[in-house]
């Protein structure tokens, strides 16, 4: 199994922001919270960033598109949990409103399987949501429950699920050409 060195890059960089983006929304430490949110988040970054590219290459733009603008909102999102999460909330809510759109923009596309991408659109759905509740006047940050604490198992869900496509199946992206 020969993966080129992006798809693999890629992968770890999702499933470090799966696993240490989750974990951070359990850990009592506001400063280990921050560390695992900052790795979280530069994996993330990383992976999006090398996806647009990658799916650009393959000829998918929308999917490109999408992963461009992911790597934005997680670049947002960073900014909003790296300090004082109710000094932030309004950059918060900039930023989830761009995860939603990204993942919806990712997730209208066949190009991952069909359960990774509904739980796209649903956590792209309780990201829509939470961003309208912050942009309406509701304190909502990273951590509020049960919007958008309880979206995160299906963004992680996503994220996993994108990895997992790119791991194991590679050759979608050669069969939907």
């Amino acid at each position: 199994m020969n993966k080129e060195p992006i798809v693999i890059i890629a992968a770890i960089g999702l499933l470090t922001g799966c696993i240490l983006g989750m974990a951070g929304s359990f850990v009592p430490s506001d400063i280990a919270r921050n560390i695992l949110w900052t790795i979280d988040s530069c994996g993330l970054i990383l992976a999006a960033t090398l996806l647009a590219i990658y799916t650009s290459k393959k000829g998918y733009d929308i999917v490109s598109a999408g992963f461009f603008i992911f790597a934005i909102a997680e670049s947002v999102v960073f900014f909003s949990c790296a300090g004082d999460l109710k000094a932030s909330i309004p950059a918060f809510g900039a930023g989830t409103c761009l995860w939603a759109l990204s993942i919806a923009v990712i997730s209208s596309q066949k190009l991952f399987p069909i359960f990774v991408r509904c739980t796209g659109i649903v956590s792209a759905l309780l990201f829509i949501v939470t961003a309208f509740f912050i942009f309406t006047g509701h304190p909502a940050n990273a951590l509020t429950k049960p919007l958008p604490f309880f979206a995160y198992p299906f963004y992680a869900a996503t994220l996993a699920g994108w990895a997992w496509a790119l791991l194991y199946r590679s050759s979608m992206f050669l069969s939907l050409k």
